[in-house]
């Protein structure tokens, strides 16, 4: 699926299953729609892991499918990941002995903005990307 519009307020959206390989196909929309939107390559890899942390939470704590919308901004993107979920991804310390736990701390990181909203018995996890 390529987006083939530059409009400033051009949506994907997708439906993914809770399932491993969604966060590579979740990787390919966003880049994907990033080269149609002429964003450049920083914004798009930074993009890409925050799509991979954002559904990897989706599949770990959600029930069943995510939509995944990715939205052209002005500045960059949004990213937009619905899940059947109302727990709240939480940004914990680091814990040097874990090889989990990091996601939202790179989504924090690499997002101008990031929050959550409440979506008919689960929520919406989103981050906005500018570059």
């Amino acid at each position: 699926m390529r987006p083939v519009l530059n409009d400033p307020l051009a949506e994907v959206r997708v439906t993914l299953t809770p399932e491993g390989g969604s966060c590579a196909r979740a990787r390919q929309v966003v880049r994907d729609a990033a080269a149609s939107w002429k964003l450049s390559e920083d914004l798009a890899d930074d993009a890409q892991l925050v799509v991979t942390e954002l559904v990897s939470n989706g599949i770990d704590h959600g029930e069943g499918p995510i939509t995944l919308t990715v939205t052209r901004k002005a500045a960059g993107m949004l990213v937009e990941v619905h899940e059947r979920s109302s727990k709240q991804p939480l940004v914990r310390p680091v814990d040097p002995s874990s090889a989990r736990g990091r996601g939202m701390q790179l989504v924090q990181a690499l997002s101008v903005r990031w929050g959550t909203t409440p979506d008919g018995g689960g929520k919406v996890v989103w981050a906005e990307l500018e570059g």
